[in-house]
């Protein structure tokens, strides 16, 4: 692959990373979206819902950034193997 003249190179977005993009969002937006969770009802364990739903996204939102860090070094790794044929 050659260069553009000056060696100015552009990012490019691609499907994976706006799947990796997603999956860093999705907590964001589900731990702002207060009224979905600001409640008691249904417990668990005895632990109000408000409290054991955002602990659920604490594993959630690990699970989500390794998913995206996989996706991420995958396309890097495809990219670097394309640029040096």
């Amino acid at each position: 692959m050659t260069e553009p003249p000056g060696g100015d190179r552009r990012a490019v977005v691609t499907v994976p990373l706006i799947l990796a993009g997603i999956c860093l969002a999705v907590p964001f937006v589900a731990m702002l979206w207060v009224d979905s969770y600001a409640r008691l009802t249904p417990e668990f364990i005895g632990i109000p819902f408000f409290y054991w739903y955002q602990m659920l996204w604490v594993l959630l939102s690990t699970g989500l950034t390794v998913v995206a860090y996989l996706i991420v070094r995958r396309h890097e790794r495809t990219r670097k193997a394309g640029e040096r044929r």
